[in-house]
């Protein structure tokens, strides 16, 4: 929407009191509007409204708005072209106006008007008209600046205060700052309330992984991303009115964050960070685990078997799998290969509780025990040791991946003349980290891609290949279809 140019520009400063934080969930009880050339008072409007549902006691507690107060009240389908009217053609202004502006547009949209405005949010003005003061809350604010306030935490009340720190913060903005805070997509009239501008403006335009903090400094999001501002951006776009979202934006106070050089790096950092932090927002990548794993256990007579599972996080064994298929030819390899006793191994939930064992022709269970054993070292040791190479934050350095005996070691960045390193050197110069099956497939997939950008290790001087590949992008995970080193 633009503003209608053939009139004066005109503001509706707007104060709601609702039942409860979101616009979904909850309802308005008490709308002010306030008519604003910029210089003064034209018009005002303010009513109570009947929610249709109960208001808490921790609202009444707050508002002084009660039950028996909007029992005869219009209910806003009422009082919507009314509201809607005033609206129409303005420039909808409010102190933390997303919040505002959610429930109008929402309940509005319920009562048939299709309608959005150019916001101006009043916290966000008087930031960069009065920078550095501790708080940016109406109270805080009107007391800084002397404006009277009556009516606290009441809809005409606040927004009456809200039209005098307008008029205010007009007065001293000799740089017309809110001429560029109205364009349609300014930025920082979609930031969450807490979030100093200053933090978005200092993000880079590079790979890597950002941290959004609460007010305490805890990590309450981890996400990774090709240009870090474009998408911390993205996640204060667009009109989302889920309690969720809404609960997450007003958690976020604080933005950091830790350049990678590839998408890779900050998949693979973000995978780690995740695990580290338990971050409250996330959810992807905390259900992510393997489903299957080939363990190996040892019966009351002292017999080790091999079995098909399902796991649990944080359980040990050999090999963990996406597909039960995949255990099950590995674990038929080791029957063909290595001699191992069929009885003894079991594939699958279904065989664990039918299969029995033949006590009349059991092996000799040292022997038996021994290829089982040789069979697992084997297995663990032919697993692949190897380096994925790829550029680095800064052309003075490359990235580096040590996978080892089919592992995840760890990553980090070495001098971008590396060529005699060993493996040891290169171990030495990355950050360990705990294994982990998603951040080993993400690597395996990177190798399936771009084969040239690894190299395998030995204990011998390690040669690199030098031949330029592009960076690669990963647009969807698909575990099944990983390159196999086995």
């Amino acid at each position: 929407m633009s503003v209608n140019q053939s009139k004066k520009q005109e503001f509706a400063i707007v104060d709601i009191e609702t039942t409860g934080g979101h616009a979904k969930s909850s309802r308005i009880t008490e709308v002010a509007i306030v008519i604003h050339d910029g210089n003064q008072v034209l018009e005002r409007w303010e009513t109570l409204v009947n929610p249709g549902k109960e208001i808490p006691n921790s609202i009444f507690a707050l508002t002084g708005i009660n039950n028996d107060m909007v029992k005869d009240a219009p209910t806003f389908e009422e009082v919507a072209e009314r509201i809607y009217g005033m609206l129409k053609d303005r420039i909808f202004v409010a102190h933390n106006v997303n919040f505002d502006y959610s429930f109008i547009r929402f309940q509005l949209h319920e009562s048939g008007f299709e309608w959005s405005a150019i916001k101006l949010c009043t916290v966000r003005y008087a930031r960069k008209i009065k920078p550095g003061l501790l708080s940016y809350s109406l109270g805080r604010l009107c007391d800084y600046l002397d404006i009277p306030i009556e009516n606290r935490h009441r809809a005409g009340g606040d927004a009456d205060a809200t039209a005098i720190l307008f008029a205010y913060l007009k007065v001293l903005d000799t740089e017309q700052i809110f001429q560029d805070m109205i364009k349609h997509k300014a930025i920082d009239q979609r930031f969450p309330p807490h979030l100093n501008p200053l933090a978005y403006e200092q993000l880079p335009n590079e790979a890597g992984v950002y941290y959004f903090h609460d007010k305490d400094g805890k990590v309450i999001y981890v996400g990774k991303a090709v240009n870090i501002k474009k998408r911390v951006l993205s996640h204060f776009t667009g009109n989302n009115i889920q309690a969720q979202r809404q609960n997450f934006l007003k958690e976020i106070h604080h933005i950091s964050y830790e350049c990678c050089g590839t998408e890779l790096m900050a998949l693979l950092l973000e995978c780690a960070e995740i695990k580290r932090f338990w971050p409250k927002y996330n959810r992807a990548l905390k259900r992510y685990e393997p489903k299957f794993g080939l363990f190996s256990y040892e019966d009351q007579n002292g017999y080790l078997h091999l079995a098909i599972g399902k796991t649990n996080r944080g359980q040990t064994c050999i090999q963990v799998f996406q597909r039960e298929y995949d255990a099950i030819q590995l674990l038929q390899t080791f029957i063909q290969q290595d001699a191992i006793n069929p009885q003894f191994c079991q594939f699958g939930q279904a065989s664990l509780s039918t299969k029995s064992i033949k006590k009349d022709v059991l092996p000799d269970r040292d022997l038996h025990n021994t290829r089982i054993e040789r069979c697992i070292e084997e297995w663990l040791v032919q697993r692949p040791s190897y380096v994925l190479i790829d550029k680095g934050r800064h052309c003075e350095e490359k990235s580096c991946i040590v996978i080892e005996n089919g592992t995840f070691y760890g990553m980090g960045y070495i001098d971008q003349y590396y060529q005699n390193y060993g493996f040891e050197d290169l171990k030495a110069h990355v950050k360990r980290y705990p294994s982990n099956h998603y951040m080993l497939e993400l690597v395996k997939m990177a190798a399936a891609r771009h084969p040239a950008k690894i190299h395998f290790l030995t204990e011998s001087t390690f040669l690199p290949n030098t031949a330029a590949e592009p960076d690669f992008h990963y647009e969807k995970l698909e575990p099944n279809s990983l390159f196999n080193f086995s």
